[in-house]
């Protein structure tokens, strides 16, 4: 799909995601591959298209971010989106020139669901509203290190690296992959890079990885709850917290609280499960009135603070006996302490 100069212009002055330095009136650049940004690599979940230069990259250790999960986009912000919190690693690649973004995008399909990919979402044509209200998120500048050199044309012409996220003929593609009791989320959008006269496309790749810490490991809102019951039947949450062996409500967990009431609200037909699990510390016949205890005060909360329908809310405890992950260290016996939300 082609779109309109002008509105590509106004968008690349505001966001500088595509800003073409200038068309030289020297020969032709030769075509040879645009160095890696220093420092930089794959993640190891998934390899580069053969022949691509990894142009832009930026790791945090922990960060927040908001990945589109559908194609609704009003007042030029994504209205279908789950916000995730953990490891992020965002990679840029530029193809070689000459393969298509459809090519590109495609060999990387294939690699993903060789690795087990879940798909959740895609979006095939007409992503351009979705593209500009995703880029308006995606932050080019802060922590981001970009290669050294430009995107050419055959001519001759440059554009910044930063054109390699463009949206003409973008595809999005959003899912998971299964990894050590944990979801890995993955976005991958490619398109033109920079022009079509480029000749080149460009890949996007964010990889999320849930990463135990105090504050728990992944943060979801009403819809990313609604988006996994329908997906999956049930969803794991660590924004409940409470004590070692204790089963009171801590503060912090009142924002998670607020988004489990606000899907429930919205759904006055929806009946759940409020399953609370631990690790395995301790005695299983304590782990399970413990989890059961822990179970109840979530309902208890639902019903009393939030104005829950108590009948619509039954609280199970199952300790230990259904880990998402080993509990041989900390970091799986974290991801064992949740508790879940599940349909009835």
């Amino acid at each position: 799909m082609t779109f309109p100069l002008t509105r590509l212009r106004s968008f690349f002055a505001l966001t500088l995601a595509s800003v073409a330095l200038s068309a030289l009136a020297a020969a032709p650049a030769a075509d040879k591959p645009v160095p890696d940004v220093p420092g930089a690599q794959d993640h190891p979940l998934i390899k580069r298209f053969t022949g691509s230069s990894l142009v832009g990259y930026r790791y945090s250790d922990w960060e927040q971010i908001t990945l589109p999960t559908g194609m609704a986009v009003a007042d030029k912000k994504m209205k279908e989106s789950v916000t995730l919190e953990g490891k992020v690693t965002k990679l840029v690649y530029l193809a070689p020139r000459g393969k298509s973004p459809l090519e590109v995008q495609r060999n990387y399909e294939q690699a993903l669901t060789a690795a087990g990919f879940k798909r959740k979402f895609a979006c095939e044509k007409d992503c351009a509203d979705l593209y500009f209200a995703w880029f308006d998120t995606f932050n080019v500048v802060t922590g981001f290190k970009w290669a050294d050199g430009s995107i050419t044309t055959p001519s001759g012409s440059r554009y910044s690296m930063y054109g390699a996220i463009a949206p003409e003929e973008g595809r999005f593609l959003y899912g998971t992959i299964a990894r050590g009791g944990a979801d890995v989320h993955v976005l991958l959008y490619t398109g033109v890079a920079a022009n079509p006269t480029t000749e080149t496309a460009g890949t996007t790749l964010i990889i999320v990885e849930p990463k135990a810490m105090p504050t728990g490991q992944v943060t979801v809102d009403a819809k990313a709850l609604q988006t996994g019951l329908a997906a999956d039947g049930k969803i794991a949450l660590y924004g409940i917290y409470f004590d070692t062996a204790k089963a009171q409500l801590k503060p912090e967990s009142n924002p998670q609280l607020e988004q489990m009431a606000k899907l429930l609200q919205s759904q006055p037909s929806l009946k759940v499960y409020i399953v609370g699990h631990t690790d395995n510390q301790g005695v299983l016949d304590a782990n399970l009135a413990l989890s059961q205890q822990r179970a109840q005060a979530v309902v208890a909360a639902l019903s009393g603070t939030y104005k829950v329908d108590a009948k619509r809310l039954v609280a199970k405890g199952v300790a230990n006996l259904a880990p998402v992950a080993s509990n041989a260290a900390e970091d799986g016996r974290a991801r064992n302490r949740r508790v879940e939300l599940v349909v009835q």
